[in-house]
């Protein structure tokens, strides 16, 4: 993951307000997440595990719930790889 999506991360830890939809795609796409269109909310979706899922309004300014929402899931993420690590070091 490039170290500007952390950085932006942390960012959005410390301060939810005034975001804008193209910050949370970057932060989205910064830890591998793929987005696609279709309807009046874009799809986030990560190849490796499908399971992490959410949808993101195409408004300019975002409510904090998705910023909530977008670093809920980058947790889920860091956790799900994690685990894996630890496994695949396990086989070893």
């Amino acid at each position: 993951m490039p170290r500007n999506a952390e950085k932006l991360l942390e960012q959005m830890r410390r301060s939810k307000n005034n975001w804008k939809v193209n910050d949370l795609k970057g932060l989205y796409r910064g830890f591998g997440f793929i987005i696609t269109g279709g309807g009046p909310h874009d799809t986030v979706q990560h190849p490796e595990y499908p399971s992490l899922i959410t949808f993101l309004p195409r408004h300019r300014k975002v409510a904090l719930y998705s910023v909530n929402q977008a670093i809920s899931l980058i947790d889920k993420l860091k956790l799900f790889q994690d685990e894996k690590a630890r496994n695949s070091g396990d086989e070893t």
